[in-house]
This record gives C-alpha cells, structure tokens and sequence, in this order.
C-alpha cells in the first residue's frame, strides 16, 4: 500500500508537472504572438492609406495623355509644327459645354512657356471660362492644345487679362491627314486651337472666351507664393512630378 501511495503521488506529481510546462508553453506562445503583434504596429503606422492623386496632379497627368494623343493624331499633322514654332502651349484635357451652339463652357489647363536655352518650363494652372458661343456641337467635352503664337497673346495671359476675340485673335488650327512636323504656315492669328471632341476632330470657337490663372491650385502645388509669372518666366518653383509630362513636349 506504501508503494502503491508513493506511486500515485509520483504520477500527480507527473501530471501537475505537465500542466505547469503546457501553460509555461501557451504562456510563452502568447508573449510570442503579443510581440509580433506589436512588432506590425509601428508598420502599420508607417505605412498609412494607399497614396491618392491630388487634383492638380491629376490634372497634369491627364494633360500628358491629352498632349500625347492630339500630338500624334493623324488630323492633326500639323500641330508638331505649330508647337515648335510656339512661343507657349495651354493643355485643357476636358473642356464641357453646355447647350447647343448657345451656352457655357469651362475646364481647367496648364500653361507650359518654351525657353530658347531652358526648354519648357514648369506648368501654371489656369482655368477658361466663357459664357456664349462656344462648340459648335452642344453638350460635349472636348480635349484642346491651344499654341501662343505672340508675344502679345502670352503678356495677357501672365497679366490675366486674355480674352479671346476683339484684338485678341483665335483660330482652329489646320486639319488633315498625316504627319508634318514642320510647317511653313504664315501665323496670323494670335492663338491656334486643335481640339478632339467626343471621339470627333471638331471645329470650335473659343471666342469671347476669358483665361484666368487658378491662384489656389498653383499654390497647392508649388507653395502659398508661387504666380504664373514666377513658375513659368522667373523659374523660381519647381515640382519633380510635371516630369512625365515634360518628357513629353521636349521633342517640341
């Protein structure tokens, strides 16, 4: 009976043993996974809410893809040879008008100036607004280069006082097919405009049309004191994201 006790104690003794070393393991296994877990936090932290576009680079993403396909459009063979010879471009990825024939239209653009030694310059933000005349099919969107041909037309729009129509002229540039990178056309007019409209190389008139410089998005991207004159002339700011739309026009 003695045996027979020590052994049944010898046996608890095993079993409390195992108990002990099972919550030792689970004790252990939890520290473990408190750790790891802890471990994620400051990553988690770090790493934040996937990156989203702001609306002025979104803008000027959208002005690349409008540039790249009104470039290279078969109808419009000319434009290479107008932007070459172009004192300045205005990209407007999306221009609405409401209405037929009579009614409103708007959308905001990049203003991109061309230095003999420096190339193009950063873009300004612009917005166009007009409340007559306008596309000459109603209720459409459409895509528009317009190429600075003058002094006069770029000195306005760095003023904020262009307006086209009256001394200040706009026309549509030429359309056609092929390819011309070079042009030996007489520029009459001030400003040319090559627009794409609903899926339709349209004719378009912008005149009475007014081009204000958007203060709250050029601050938004380069700083509370950049203007148009100081991104474009003076060169004074700079935002490594125009890249890919730079790459674009340095061919022009």
């Amino acid at each position: 009976m003695c045996g027979l006790g020590a052994g049944n104690r010898v046996a608890e003794k095993r079993a409390e043993m195992s108990q002990n070393e099972l919550r030792i393991g689970r004790s252990g296994l939890n520290r473990r996974t408190m750790i790891a877990s802890l471990a994620l936090v400051p990553v988690m932290a770090t790493a934040g809410p996937a990156f989203a576009l702001t609306d002025q680079q979104e803008l000027i993403d959208e002005a690349r893809i409008t540039f790249d396909k009104l470039i290279t459009a078969l109808e419009f063979g000319e434009l290479p040879g107008y932007v070459k010879k172009a004192k300045a471009i205005m990209i407007f990825p999306d221009i609405f008008k409401a209405g037929f024939v009579i009614g409103g239209q708007g959308g905001s653009g990049l203003l991109l100036v061309r230095d003999a030694s420096k190339g193009w310059s950063q873009p300004a933000f612009y917005t166009l607004a007009e409340g007559s005349v306008g596309l000459q099919i109603g209720g459409q969107a459409s895509e528009t280069i317009f190429t600075i041909m003058s002094q006069k037309a770029l000195d306005a729009i760095l003023d904020n006082q262009m307006k086209f129509g009256g001394d200040m002229s706009v026309a549509a540039g030429p359309q056609g097919k092929g390819i011309g990178k070079d042009t030996t056309t007489n520029f009459s007019s001030d400003v040319y405009s090559f627009s794409k409209t609903a899926g339709a190389f349209a004719g378009i008139s912008f005149n009475g049309a007014g081009i204000l410089k958007n203060d709250d998005d050029n601050h938004a991207y380069y700083g509370p004191t950049a203007t148009p004159y100081d991104i474009v002339i003076a060169r004074k700011f700079q935002n490594p994201n125009t890249k890919t739309l730079l790459d674009s026009l340095a061919a022009y």
